[in-house]
């Protein structure tokens, strides 16, 4: 936990009262003593600092902090990511990853090789996958909450939804392993906001490729290696990344 997250209504003049996981970790793993100050954020908001103005040591326990804010909040991350949704324990896993890497959007839809099981996981409730969002953001220093977006068909979404929304992407990309292009083919020149679409562990099938093909996604490939959902967002987002700044 780099960073103490905290929301808007926990703020009373100027002081926050912490008496959950995040004082036991300001307590037993930062071992704070009055007057220390530590990084704070308001979800969804701009990072500040909260200094050490009382806290009790012992169970149960509590921090109070005398906090203060920037006047601004960092840019949304210019990388969007499109899912066909995975398995839960992947999920998971990538709901973390993405917030700690930095992510503006999650798109979630349905492909022909995605389990219909998976459709019934309680991780696609906003209750349970928000925590993991929040442990990303707290390992990365940031307090921008990635938003989530969950379609359960994928004609409607591609034909309906998706539509609405690539106006604002210079980029629209689609991974797949036996696409001819690169990153450096598909990538010309420095790009604005990117809607990276990753598929399932099987990958996307024909008919799907056309219908990312017709709305205007370009396909590339990163080798012959086949990779696990969860390590193939944590390599695109690395190697996108890395293709924008070279254009800096």
């Amino acid at each position: 936990m780099n960073i103490i997250l905290i929301e808007t209504l926990e703020i009373q003049d100027d002081r926050v009262l912490l008496a959950d996981r995040r004082a036991k970790h300001l307590i037993k793993v930062l071992q704070v003593q009055l007057g220390d100050t530590v990084r704070i954020g308001i979800i969804d908001g701009p990072k500040g600092c909260g200094k050490v103005v009382a806290f009790c040591a012992r169970f149960p326990f509590q921090v109070e902090l005398d906090v203060e804010f920037a006047a601004d909040m960092a840019e949304k991350p210019p990388i969007d990511l499109l899912l066909a949704l995975p398995r839960p324990i992947m999920l998971r896993r990538i709901f973390s990853q993405a917030a700690a890497l930095g992510v503006g959007t999650i798109f979630i839809t349905n492909a022909q090789r995605v389990e219909k099981s998976f459709w019934s996981a309680t991780l696609l409730n906003e209750e349970e996958y928000r925590p993991h969002l929040l442990q990303g953001l707290e390992q990365a220093v940031d307090t921008r909450v990635p938003e989530v977006s969950i379609y359960e068909r994928f004609k409607p979404f591609i034909e309906d939804v998706l539509p609405g929304r690539i106006a604002q992407y210079s980029h629209l990309l689609i991974a797949h392993p036996d696409a001819p292009g690169t990153l450096k083919t598909v990538i010309t020149e420095r790009p604005g906001r990117i809607l990276l679409a990753v598929g399932p562990e099987g990958g996307w099938i024909d008919y799907e490729i056309a219908r990312f093909a017709e709305c205007g996604f370009a396909a590339f490939s990163l080798g012959e290696r086949i990779l696990k959902v969860d390590t193939a967002v944590v390599a695109l987002h690395g190697r996108l990344s890395e293709r924008r700044e070279s254009f800096s």
